[in-house]
């Protein structure tokens, strides 16, 4: 946990975009985005990354405006020792867990990581069209192989499989919109047609985030 900590002051005081990742533990990654937001950065987008996209990596950029300024001095001030076993704003002593005043704020910043990540799968065609090829491919060689009924009956649940487990990421999709609207979250796309959402109060990125379109 410290190690972390460490790693992302360390970014904080040196860079206008922190990295926050790869990782595979969305919870702690949405802590860390909790804890860099008080150093005056806001959460940009998460990305799938390492061998075979099973990672995501979560990026913020540093928010130039003066009440991030303001932000992120309060909380040096208020927190001397965070990385070096002193207390972290927003977290449990020692520890990533969120106190009770800070579980909805990470809750919702879990969802913002999650939403990025299955809609990079629900846009993954490539990905799509293979998983179907593959089911294909199977059902081919069971039926070459003399077994109609097999090909017939594997390949029909192969692909239902499939099917299933894209919508049931739309469906998540869904529920994690309507959590974030509920909580005030704005919706927003980017030139390309990224969809993503801006928190209350959060500004569109300007000239220091270098992933704005």
């Amino acid at each position: 946990m410290e190690r972390e900590i460490s790693g992302l002051l360390r970014q904080i005081a040196r860079k206008d975009v922190v990295e926050i990742g790869p990782g595979s533990a969305v919870g702690r990654m949405a802590a860390l985005v909790h804890v860099a937001e008080h150093y005056g950065f806001e959460y940009d987008r998460s990305i799938r990354t390492g061998h075979k996209k099973t990672l995501v990596l979560a990026r913020m950029y540093r928010d130039p405006s003066p009440r991030a300024r303001a932000r992120e001095a309060a909380t040096a001030a208020a927190h001397p020792a965070a990385g070096n076993g002193g207390a972290v704003p927003g977290m449990r002593q020692g520890s990533l867990r969120p106190l009770p005043e800070a579980r909805d704020a990470v809750a919702r910043t879990k969802d913002r990581i999650m939403f990025d990540v299955l809609s990079s799968h629900a846009a993954d065609t490539p990905r799509k069209v293979l998983g179907y090829a593959m089911c294909a491919a199977f059902a081919l060689v069971l039926l070459v192989s003399g077994k109609p009924l097999v090909a017939l009956v594997g390949g029909g649940v192969l692909a239902a499989f499939l099917t299933g487990a894209f919508k049931l990421g739309e469906i998540r999709r869904q529920q994690i919109t309507a959590r974030l609207t509920a909580a005030g979250f704005v919706p927003v796309r980017d030139g390309s047609g990224r969809q993503s959402f801006l928190r209350p109060g959060q500004q569109l990125p300007g000239h220091t985030n270098p992933f704005a379109s």
